[in-house]
């Protein structure tokens, strides 16, 4: 398990380092799942299964997914989408593939062949994580509430532009009809 350990924290440091400098947002989520998955790796090495289990389920599918809408939301105009199909080359897959490769080899490992640790059967209710965070990691859990809060505050401050009477949000010249019936309008 030392080696699984190892392998998902270099994946994750790795992916981690390509979301922050990955320039194109899609290819910087697609960074962001395999870190994701690697940490829930790491926690699932260490013993932590409902821990890997909650980074799986709440960060890798439920966060993640909102991440992809808002990117699809975006108002992405067709020279947009046809530079980003120029640029989505498999060399770009690259570097996802390899360090997902990496995890998918290491989960092979752990299944087939490390037979000398068996995972212990205890069946944790949420009441006993919650005694747990608000024992003595109640610092630790109120640290993080605030810092989510702030950036939520953060973000919608940021986005904000308040609409002055007169003035359309969107530019009307960049807005191209894409069908007859549009055109006409």
């Amino acid at each position: 398990m030392e080696y699984i350990f190892y392998i998902c924290g270099f994946v994750s440091v790795v992916s981690t380092i390509r979301v922050i400098t990955h320039i194109e947002p899609i290819h910087a989520l697609l960074y962001l799942i395999t870190s994701l998955l690697a940490v829930s790796g790491v926690f699932f090495s260490l013993g932590a299964y409902f821990a890997g289990a909650l980074e799986i389920i709440i960060y890798a599918g439920a966060i993640l997914v909102l991440f992809v809408f808002v990117v699809m939301m975006l108002n992405l105009s067709s020279i947009v989408i046809k530079q980003e199909k120029d640029w989505l080359k498999p060399s770009m897959w690259l570097g996802p593939g390899f360090l997902s490769f990496l995890l998918f080899l290491t989960l092979l490992y752990a299944i087939f062949l490390n037979h000398d640790t068996v995972i212990p059967w205890a069946i944790i209710d949420g009441k006993q994580v919650g005694i747990k965070l608000f024992g003595p990691y109640m610092l630790a859990v109120e640290c993080t509430s605030m810092l989510l809060v702030s950036g939520l505050v953060i973000g919608y401050h940021m986005g904000y532009k308040p609409r002055l009477p007169g003035i359309p949000l969107i530019d009307e010249s960049l807005v191209t009809a894409t069908t007859d019936e549009e055109q006409k309008i």
